[in-house]
């Protein structure tokens, strides 16, 4: 079931992807589309791995993470392993697969079979990039506890039901309140980037063309 599923992701992830179209059904209200390229330069280019593996009833696995809190925009937030490109890093994609073994400190390397539409983030000036991956079986983790609070194993069938998906109000600064809507993870809100990056990837695994 799970290497069927693979194959069939891989020929997905080969298509045209829907891009802004999928992201944007899942960003929060007043959310700026067609940023101008010129303001891309000012954006750090960073990387994010979308992991799958199946459990051991041969069922797909979303590997998440929950970010510890601190002092900044992100914080406390759940999220795909990831973070900002290094001068060491060859690629994005090596940038994606340094913070996946940094933040989790899993034991087996994931192959990477695709990647989603890049997301650009103008609170922070991030542009990323998602890559998604999977590993045959589930690894061992060490999780990095000074980055990462706990690492989330989401079945992928909780991940497509249309349920998950629900709308609520948040306030990610003082001050700031934002209509948006969002994936329940285990009671816990998954918006944002993140949520754009996976709801593309819902719209890739659902597609029938």
């Amino acid at each position: 079931m799970f290497a069927d599923f693979i194959t069939n992701l891989k020929i997905k992830l080969q298509q045209p992807l829907p891009g802004e179209e999928a992201q944007f059904e899942m960003a929060h209200v007043g959310r700026e589309r067609n940023i101008k390229p010129a303001e891309y330069k000012s954006y750090r280019p960073s990387a994010v791995l979308v992991l799958v593996y199946p459990n051991e009833h041969n069922e797909t696995i979303l590997l998440l993470i929950e970010r510890m809190t601190y002092n900044g925009y992100h914080s406390g937030q759940i999220a795909l392993p990831g973070g900002k490109a290094e001068e060491t890093d060859q690629n994005l994609e090596a940038t994606a697969l340094r913070e996946f073994f940094e933040e989790t400190g899993a034991d087996a390397m994931p192959e990477i079979i695709g990647r989603l539409t890049p997301v650009y983030i103008p609170v922070s000036k991030f542009s990323v990039q998602p890559f998604v991956a999977y590993l045959p079986k589930r690894p061992n983790f060490s999780v990095n506890t000074r980055e990462v609070q706990r690492l989330i194993e989401w079945p992928f069938t909780n991940f497509i039901s249309a349920q998950t998906v629900k709308q609520t109000t948040i306030e990610p600064m003082p001050g700031l309140k934002l209509t948006t809507p969002y994936f329940d993870v285990q009671d816990k809100v998954l918006w944002g980037a993140t949520a754009m990056i996976m709801n593309e990837l819902k719209w890739v695994v659902n597609r029938t063309d």
